[in-house]
């Protein structure tokens, strides 16, 4: 697995605070870093790509094992 400059452990959120907490995380980043997501909200995908659309942050990877939900997203 690559290596992240953060990693946000939000299994059992839903949203809005599953996108909140990527937000607040992403915030205290650096443009160009990278954040990896836990999540197990299946709505989370949807949340996800429209947070990327809206904020210009590039979702890299949206996948799903075994009922878990990942997405890497680099701050812009």
């Amino acid at each position: 697995m690559a290596a992240y400059d953060q990693e946000l452990d939000a299994k059992g959120l839903t949203c809005p605070l599953l996108v909140l907490r990527a937000k607040k995380s992403i915030a205290q980043m650096a443009s160009g870093q990278v954040l990896h997501i836990e999540a197990t909200d299946p709505g989370a995908v949807k949340d996800f790509e429209a947070f990327a659309r809206q904020t210009g942050h590039e979702l890299q990877e949206s996948r799903e094992e075994s009922g878990t939900f990942y997405f890497v997203i680099q701050k812009a």
